[in-house]
């Protein structure tokens, strides 16, 4: 693989944003420093046995005859208790002046992902990890009856740094009321790429880097891993799947063990490496179509593709990023996705 030596700016397709490699910044895993998790101890609302102590489950993977909110699951999900949006009530829609506003309308759920307090993504059986992501659809699809909801955001804390408030392993589900701005974006590009081409651009992106092979990190028949291009942050990975599709709800049975097992390298790679580092990993997939949108997403099903971002929170986003947009990487994704693949292929 050919070093790069010095600076650059790389142009991402999806935003259209522009990153700094920043090379002579310091890029190994080791320059990071300890960056990992600290634990914190002490009593846990989310271990079995304190059911009583969270707000009544929503959904669980039980064993069998076992009662709500009591001993005896596997995967739960709870209202947060301290939602950002609350799931009662109306929109009412409103402006003052050039202002608009809205009732904080939503939903925000908790997924503990196991009864094992120091458990952990990058570890757990595959089977279990399964009935995670069965969890995730399972909810997305229930919360996409909702109308008033139009965007569903998986997404999962790991570390106090990345804004985990409780260590006991968990995911969190916000449904929204409006599409957000950075899906918009994506959508956005997707479409531009779709009415020039009539291709995807994820699955341009993805054909790519299957026949570079230069950032990729790992991949199985139905997903692949990957650095990307103009990674925002050292070490961010993608998830992508294989054969196009826009929803994530749709995955199969059969495919979310194998996204489990690129999920599980990937995570058990940026562990290893980045000794346990705190992370963010966000799941995109289409927003919900209502019949009031008219022709607005009538191609989405074509030229939007559901994946999964990771970003792992080694760097500081300061004053150059927020004024330009732009953001510093010091690690070559090409490089990065030499260390994670050389992890993985250890025995």
């Amino acid at each position: 693989m050919e070093e790069i030596t010095r600076s650059m700016l790389r142009k991402d397709p999806l935003s259209g944003g522009w990153v700094i490699i920043a090379t002579d910044r310091g890029k190994r895993p080791s320059d990071f420093g300890s960056v990992s998790a600290q634990t914190k101890g002490g009593f846990c609302p989310f271990c079995a046995g304190q059911e009583s102590l969270t707000p009544p489950e929503i959904i669980a993977f039980r064993e069998p005859n076992t009662a709500p909110n009591t001993p005896g699951w596997r995967v739960r999900t709870i209202p947060n208790k301290f939602a950002a949006l609350r799931i009662e009530g109306n929109l009412d829609r409103q402006g003052e002046g050039i202002y608009d506003m809205m009732n904080g309308i939503g939903a925000h759920e908790v997924i503990i992902e196991t009864t094992e307090h120091m458990g952990d993504m990058s570890s757990y059986p595959l089977n279990h990890l399964c009935e995670i992501i069965k969890m995730f659809r399972e909810r997305t699809t229930d919360l996409e009856n909702d109308e008033r909801f139009r965007y569903i955001q998986i997404f999962r804390n790991h570390g106090a740094t990345a804004g985990a408030s409780l260590e006991h392993p968990h995911s969190q589900l916000i449904a929204l009321p409006i599409i957000p701005r950075w899906v918009k974006e994506e959508l956005n590009s997707s479409l531009n790429h779709w009415e020039l081409k009539e291709r995807c651009l994820f699955c341009d992106i993805k054909n790519q880097e299957i026949e570079t092979q230069k950032r990729v990190v790992y991949e199985n028949n139905s997903f692949l891993v990957f650095e990307p291009f103009a990674s925002k942050f050292p070490f961010e990975t993608w998830i992508v799947p294989k054969k196009h599709n826009s929803e994530f709800k749709t995955i199969t049975d059969p495919d979310i063990y194998l996204f489990s097992e690129v999920l599980q390298k990937a995570l058990s790679a940026l562990y290893k490496s980045l000794s346990d580092p705190p992370y963010n990993l966000i799941l995109h997939s289409a927003p919900i179509i209502r019949k009031s949108d008219g022709e607005k997403f009538k191609g989405i099903k074509d030229d939007f593709h559901w994946h999964v971002e990771i970003i792992p929170r080694l760097t500081k986003v300061a004053g150059f990023e927020w004024g330009t947009g732009f953001y510093i990487n010091p690690t070559p994704p090409e490089e990065a996705a030499q260390y994670l693949r050389e992890v993985i292929n250890t025995k």
